[in-house]
């Protein structure tokens, strides 16, 4: 698998030259559609397929994608569970498939880490997937990865909180000294689905309301006009001022009327586009 580390090695990623695509998916979580038909052993296989045909997609696509978001939620099964090596496993084998010349950006999700992260479990994610936070440039675009979890329940690691928070403030500064085209976020959780002051679901889906005013606030004056998220299992979103939350629906299982699929991202100069298709339905051309 190809990682992300080259844009950050690459002093040209910071320049713009051309408008480019990239792909954002979210919660393949291999084990969910079994776990939602009420079966007690559970398999995997729509998953597997489903994230085998869209890497095929996304390996055919023209012109090819600067990178590949996984937005949390791998597997369904949370860590320290029977079935989550074998999960691991099979999801690591799909993504071997991806073409070699498209590096991917993980965001970890509550599957990933546990609905309540421990030191623990963050180590153990670091070990398999790198840095539960960080940067990148590509293309001229500046984007940031936050381990969203902390604002969701840091009851084990409010010190993991607190480093987050000082490094954020940190790189959105960095972002600041340069001319970036964009600064866009990817997160598992949203921090809304359709209104900035809805109350959360019953599914306590999004980030709870103070913190989220406070950090729409900080993302936004520091510039950041995009966040790109999941963990809905349907594609939703809304505005903050400027500020574009998208909520992209699952690669696997759904929770409302839409198709696995992933969301086909478009970045110009001066705006960003995007588009959600189904896995059937994804274009072999993107059209710039």
């Amino acid at each position: 698998m190809q990682c992300f580390d080259n844009f950050k090695k690459n002093n040209k990623e910071s320049q713009w030259t051309e408008p480019f695509v990239f792909i954002h998916s979210t919660d393949p979580q291999f084990g969910l559609i079994d776990r939602m038909a009420g079966k007690h052993v559970l398999k995997w296989d729509k998953e597997i397929q489903l994230t085998r045909d869209a890497i095929k997609a996304v390996n055919r696509m023209q012109p090819k994608p600067k990178f590949l978001v996984v937005g949390g939620d791998f597997v369904h099964s949370m860590p320290g569970n029977a079935d989550r090596n074998q999960q691991m496993c099979d999801f690591q084998m799909c993504l071997d498939q991806l073409d070699k010349d498209i590096p991917l950006v993980f965001a970890c999700g509550n599957h990933d880490v546990g609905d309540c992260p421990t030191n623990d479990t963050i180590d153990e994610y670091r070990r398999d997937f790198g840095d539960d936070y960080y940067w990148f440039t590509c293309g001229g675009v500046f984007s940031i990865v936050l381990n969203s979890q902390y604002y969701k329940d840091d009851t084990h690691v409010k010190d993991l909180t607190k480093k987050q928070d000082k490094w954020l403030d940190e790189v959105l500064d960095i972002y600041k000294q340069h001319n970036y085209k964009h600064l866009v976020v990817f997160q598992h959780i949203p921090y809304f689905l359709r209104e900035v002051y809805e109350k959360d679901d019953r599914f306590k889906t999004c980030i709870k309301e103070d913190l989220r005013i406070k950090m729409l606030y900080k993302l936004h004056k520091s510039g950041a006009r995009y966040v790109f998220s999941g963990h809905y299992h349907s594609n939703a979103g809304g505005m903050y001022k400027d500020l574009e939350q998208v909520v992209t629906s699952a690669l696997g299982g759904q929770l409302g009327t839409d198709q696995s699929g992933l969301r086909v991202v478009k970045v110009y100069e001066n705006s960003i586009q995007h588009q959600y298709y189904s896995v059937d339905e994804i274009p072999e051309i993107i059209q710039l």
